[in-house]
């Protein structure tokens, strides 16, 4: 059984606008097989558990992906392009997991 996905369509939109990224592109972080760096967001954690997934999409590009995970379901929060020290912690963290 895979995993499933879930958004707010709404909160899809708006990502969508202000961050060029949509939910649907971004679920492909958690569906390439490619290897992606988890931090428990313990700030963002009070009713939920958060996580804070950085890591390549299409053509490598770096995004940071907001989710809460129960069972078998990713909910997508938001999703933005890396920043550069984003992408340098996602490069080590690679780095550090093949040497």
């Amino acid at each position: 059984m895979g995993v499933a996905f879930e958004w707010n369509e709404h909160k899809n939109r708006q990502n969508r606008h202000k961050h060029g990224l949509s939910f649907g592109e971004a679920r492909s972080l958690f569906t390439s097989g490619r290897d992606y760096l988890e931090i428990f967001d313990a700030e963002h954690s009070l009713d939920e558990d958060r996580f804070i997934c950085v890591g390549p999409i299409a053509a490598g590009i770096v995004v940071v992906v907001v989710t809460e995970v129960s069972d078998a379901v990713i909910r997508l929060i938001s999703a933005r392009w890396a920043t550069p020290r984003e992408i340098r912690l996602y490069h080590e963290f690679v780095r550090e997991r093949f040497s």
